[in-house]
């Protein structure tokens, strides 16, 4: 049985991203590091819909959390793989540089970008054996446009950008699909502490996104109707790009 693995999944954009995997028929993998509370709820919203999931805890920016989590998944689910993987885990961590400490930068790239090639790496190798995959990584208008106060989060989310253009010229040929989705200002518990009014003035559309509108995108490429799509950065962002 193929099934959807999200990490970051139990909140925010996650959240939403596992609900629509259950509404394309996956068994939901809901990965979370440290509220399990929050990933039950999810686990919870997933079931309320018809759908089936099941919470697995580890820390993406820890290989060997990672490769101990993917074996013991792995034994209990002989039969099974991960078809489609969303990379969504990560957070901010805001300084403008001169005031920024080694572990906001060092700490938030091993999240964002060492949790990408540890989990992506660690599930890639059924999907090429199968020769079907998605992987879809949650970059940021930050990685495009670069944001002041976030040196370390555009970085990051620049380099995913990257790592998503070249691993999919890689794996194409195998069936597998790798694109990214780089949403602009989303009404979220990571967003809470921005100024919306001031921010939403320079929004084309005037309003910030729902975690529920970058769902949509992502099902999108996780389904079958996107299968000649890799490769690619789409932004939704309500028309910001300057």
């Amino acid at each position: 049985m193929k099934y959807a693995l999200v990490t970051g999944g139990s909140r925010g954009i996650g959240r939403a991203i596992c609900i629509e995997m259950a509404r394309l028929g996956y068994p939901v993998i809901i990965n979370y590091l440290s509220n399990e509370d929050a990933a039950l709820e999810t686990k919870a919203e997933v079931e309320k819909i018809g759908g089936t999931a099941e919470i697995l805890r580890f820390d993406v920016a820890n290989v060997e959390d990672v490769d101990n989590a993917m074996v013991t998944w792995q034994e209990k689910h002989t039969e099974d793989y991960m078809a489609v993987l969303v990379n969504n885990a990560g957070y901010r961590d805001d300084a403008v540089m001169v005031f920024m400490k080694d572990n906001q930068w060092e700490d938030l790239l091993k999240t964002h970008l060492n949790g990408f090639f540890y989990v992506t790496r660690r599930v890639l190798k059924d999907m090429l054996t199968k020769r079907f995959g998605r992987i879809i990584t949650v970059t940021s208008l930050s990685g495009i446009k670069g944001l002041p106060g976030q040196t370390n989060y555009s970085a990051a989310k620049a380099g995913l950008i990257g790592a998503t253009k070249s691993l999919a010229q890689e794996v194409g040929k195998r069936g597998v699909t790798v694109n990214a989705v780089a949403p602009g200002f989303i009404a979220t518990d990571m967003t809470q502490d921005l100024d919306e009014k001031a921010l939403k003035e320079m929004i084309p559309v005037n309003r910030f996104g729902t975690a529920e509108e970058v769902a949509k995108l992502v099902s999108f490429l996780a389904s079958d109707n996107s299968a000649y799509i890799t490769g690619e950065v789409i932004s939704i962002n309500g028309g910001l790009y300057t």
